[in-house]
């Protein structure tokens, strides 16, 4: 098992960052190569189901993930279920005032190919980690802009 935490500092306020978080089909316009669909359940409930395929022109993965915790405005957990990604996630919002939060992203996940995943992880966490930290980045621009329905 690993585990990697990133954060940014998003200038919205909790709720609304909290809404741009679990806007899920939403997510591919801030997550790089990502699209997510709500494919059981409301998306907004323990028991929920998500499916995110991440990849490029159909090559890729698909990352399937029940919700095990659901606290708007502040977290939400969800539970890795696919052959390729397994493990846990937390999805977080931490109000700073009234106009501003921060997004923490913690993963602790087993790492897929045995003994040899262990070995590459060294290797790989750090371009994994660049990833996530620009769709970190991608995701504080879209959370600051986020209206419902993204057309107001």
């Amino acid at each position: 098992m690993t585990d990697l935490i990133l954060s940014v500092d998003v200038r919205a306020p909790a709720g609304t960052t909290w809404l741009a978080l679990t806007d899920w089909t939403r997510q591919g316009e801030w997550m790089l190569g990502t699209e997510v669909e709500v494919v059981e359940g409301n998306g907004r409930s323990v028991g929920s189901r998500l499916s995110a395929f991440t990849g490029v022109a159909g090559v890729g993965f698909t990352d399937t993930m029940e919700i095990t915790s659901w606290e708007p405005p502040v977290r939400c957990g969800v539970r890795h279920l696919g052959s390729f990604v397994q493990g846990t996630g937390v999805f977080q919002v931490v109000p700073k005032g009234a106009t501003h939060s921060t997004f923490v992203w913690a993963e602790h996940l087993r790492l897929p190919f045995g003994p040899l995943g262990r070995l590459g992880w060294p290797v790989v966490r750090p371009a994994f980690a660049l990833g996530v930290r620009q769709s970190l980045r991608r995701f504080a621009r879209f959370a600051e802009d986020y209206s419902v329905g993204g057309d107001e």
